[in-house]
C-alpha cells in the first residue's frame, strides 16, 4: 500500500491551492470551500515503482498529482500487463471507487518519482454533498472517463497498429499540453506496447519506420514527436500504410 512506500514530505498550503485551483473540477469553488478542501489534502512523496493502490483494494481516497506520472494498469494471471492510462501532474485519479465505495478496478503505481495529495473518502464525500456544483462536475468527469474508455475499446478492436500507435502518441502529447518545440514523451517502448496492446517488437519496427521519415526520434526512455501532422492524419483518416 501507499503507506509502505511514502517518504516524508511537507508542501506549503499555497502549492495545494495552485494544484487544486487549476483543475477543472475545482476551479469554480469559492475560496472558503477550496481552503477547506486543501485542509483535507495530505501531501505524500513516492519513489518510482511505489504501489499507490492495487486492484481489489477499498476505494477510500482521492488522489491529485503535483508532479510526476502515475501508471494505471491491470495484469493477467500469466503475467501479461496492460497500461490503461498514464496520469500526469495536475490530474486527479481514483474517483470511481471513491464515489461508489467499491473495490479498485486497477493498479496504480508511481511511474516516476511523484508528489501527490491524498484526500480521504470520509472527508471528501461530506464535502461533495455540501457543494452541489461540485457533484455535477464529477458527473461530467465520469462521463468523460466513459467516452475515453469507449474510444480506447474502439481503437483496440477496430484500428490497426499504425493508427493505434499514432493515436496513443498524439494523446500523450496533447494530454500533457507539450509545447511544439518540446514534444518529448517520457515513455518506454515496453510501456507504449502495453498501452496499445501490441508486442514491443512490433512497436519498435513501426517507430523505426517513422523515424526514417523524420516523424519521430527515438531516445532512451523517450519518444520525440518531430512532425505530428502526418501522425494526426494517420490517426484521423485511418491510413493503413505502415511502411
Amino acid at each position: 500500500m501507499i503507506e509502505d512506500k511514502k517518504v516524508s514530505s511537507r508542501s506549503p498550503a499555497g502549492s495545494k491551492l495552485s494544484v487544486l485551483r487549476q483543475h477543472p473540477i475545482f476551479v469554480d469553488l469559492e475560496s472558503d470551500a477550496l481552503d477547506q478542501l486543501c485542509r483535507y489534502a495530505k501531501p505524500t512523496s513516492l519513489k518510482r515503482g511505489a504501489t499507490i493502490f492495487s486492484k481489489g483494494d477499498p476505494g477510500n481516497s482521492l488522489y491529485a498529482i503535483i508532479s510526476g506520472t502515475v501508471k494505471i494498469s491491470v495484469s493477467s494471471p500469466d503475467g501479461r500487463n496492460a497500461i490503461l492510462n498514464l496520469i500526469s501532474a495536475g490530474e486527479i485519479f481514483g474517483e470511481v471507487a471513491l464515489l461508489d465505495g467499491r473495490e479498485r478496478t486497477a493498479d496504480a503505481t508511481a511511474n516516476t518519482n511523484c508528489e501527490i495529495f491524498v484526500i480521504d473518502r470520509r472527508d471528501f464525500l461530506p464535502f461533495v454533498r455540501s457543494q452541489p456544483t461540485l457533484a455535477m462536475k464529477f458527473i461530467e468527469l465520469l462521463c468523460d472517463r466513459l467516452r475515453w474508455t469507449s474510444d480506447q475499446v474502439e481503437q483496440v478492436i477496430l484500428q490497426d497498429l499504425p493508427r493505434r500507435l499514432a493515436s496513443a502518441l498524439l494523446g500523450l502529447t496533447e494530454k500533457r499540453k507539450l509545447e511544439p518545440t518540446s514534444r518529448t514523451i517520457a515513455i518506454t517502448q515496453q510501456e507504449i506496447s502495453e498501452m496499445v496492446g501490441m508486442t514491443r517488437e512490433s512497436i519498435n519496427k513501426q517507430l523505426r519506420a517513422w523515424a526514417l521519415r523524420n516523424w519521430v526520434r527515438l531516445e532512451h526512455g523517450a519518444i520525440v514527436l518531430l512532425n505530428p501532422d502526418p501522425l494526426r492524419a494517420l490517426a484521423d483518416a485511418g491510413v493503413h500504410d505502415s511502411e
